[in-house]
């Protein structure tokens, strides 16, 4: 199955652009195939990892892979010859594409460009900032649908459980309300680490291990959520499932996920499709198959039916002569197609219906029948080699 985009790039699904490109960049260095020529699972990861980068740094195609997953963005960047930085065959190339990427396409004095090691963190870089509060976790859920449901669409009420900010302190995890700046990184919620390397100077950059990233401690903690300021609590929830979803398709509610602690950012809510498996249709894309027993009299001589459809029953004509296998159409009584007004079609597989019990009467009427010579498949083809024979002799004469 293919992986997620943003678990190939190892980001959140509420990542900022920035951080997409450095995880991208990170991830793009290590499995380049310069840097690891010969090896095909290399090969394999940096392209997958162009694919995720192409539609996550696209608003619109990041909007519709997180409403409809691989389903809502179509080709990928695999067959497209990669993301804005995808096309790049040799190392210097990411390089210099990273350059305009942190430069905006600045250059220093006298117009050369920025050099490897500002790009990396050599050349010091901006202070990191805080954060408000530490982001929830995204929830995930199964929604079952009925074919009926898929076809149209719906409307869902959702009673979900999740982590919701704490009333008593608004979240914020403290009675008062009262926090101090972190000692260990002075507010700025990151501690940083130079190392040089035969590339540059390298700067490691992560949360700072006291506050967690927050810059701040929390004094007088809140007794109801011990200072976390979130709690588990109920919520009701609606979505709207658009025609034609599938089975694990899933949409993507943004901020209706876990509330993070003390303010931080809520996750989302993916609502994974389960579709329930009809009592009477089976699905084939977007067109749905019905499977109709009709009696040996109805198929030789043609008849009327009433059959089930997604939309209530209508009436079918069964051609005279109809052989069993047929499939007979019924125009847009499918499932709604998920990017378009339109929806597929129902098809009536026409099978022969054979009783199992008989009465002594019916029994005499089908030996009387079995006479006929028009009854027989075996006179038929009798009939069919006469009329071959009869041409080839008339041909070779």
């Amino acid at each position: 199955m293919k992986r997620e985009y943003y678990e190939v790039l190892g980001v959140s699904r509420t990542a900022t652009k920035d951080e997409i490109k450095k995880a991208y960049r990170k991830l793009a260095l290590q499995f380049h195939p310069d840097k690891n020529p010969d090896n095909k699972d290399a090969e394999e990861h940096f392209k997958e990892v162009n694919e995720a980068y192409e539609v996550l740094s696209n608003d619109d195609k990041r909007r519709r892979y997180d409403q409809f997953g691989h389903a809502g963005v179509g080709s990928s960047a695999a067959s497209s010859g990669g993301g804005q930085y995808g096309g790049a065959t040799d190392l210097n190339d990411i390089f210099s594409a990273f350059n305009d990427m942190f430069s905006g396409g600045k250059t220093r004095a006298g117009g050369a460009p920025f050099g490897f090691e500002e790009v990396f963190g050599g050349g010091g870089g901006r202070r990191g900032r805080a954060s408000s509060g530490i982001p929830g976790t995204d929830l995930k859920i199964r929604l079952k649908l009925s074919l009926e449901e898929i076809a149209k669409g719906v409307e869902k009420t959702l009673k979900i459980k999740k982590q919701v900010s704490c009333p008593e302190c608004k979240g914020s995890g403290s009675k008062s309300g009262a926090a101090e700046t972190c000692q260990t990184c002075h507010g700025a919620g990151e501690v940083r680490q130079a190392s040089k390397t035969m590339f540059g100077q390298f700067v490691n950059i992560a949360a700072c291990p006291t506050c967690g990233g927050e810059g701040k401690i929390i004094k007088d903690r809140c007794t109801s959520c011990y200072g976390e300021g979130i709690k588990l609590g109920e919520v009701t929830v609606k979505v709207t499932v658009p025609s034609g979803v599938e089975d694990g398709n899933y949409l993507t509610l943004r901020g209706q996920g876990n509330s993070g602690p003390r303010g931080g950012a809520a996750g989302d809510l993916l609502v994974v499709i389960e579709e329930i498996p009809h009592e009477l249709f089976s699905r084939h894309g977007d067109d749905v198959v019905y499977s109709l027993a009709v009696s040996f009299p109805d198929l030789v001589l043609g008849t009327k039916v009433e059959v089930p459809t997604l939309d209530g029953a209508v009436k079918l004509t069964i051609p005279p002569s109809t052989q069993p296998e047929t499939m007979l159409r019924i125009p847009g009584h499918g499932i709604g197609h998920l990017r378009g007004s339109s929806r597929g079609d129902q098809y009536v597989k026409v099978n022969v219906f054979v009783p199992k019990d008989l009465s002594h009467q019916d029994k005499d009427i089908l030996k009387e029948l079995k006479k006929s010579s028009g009854i027989s498949p075996t006179a038929h083809n009798d009939k069919n080699s006469k009329g071959f024979f009869e041409k080839a002799r008339d041909i070779f004469s």
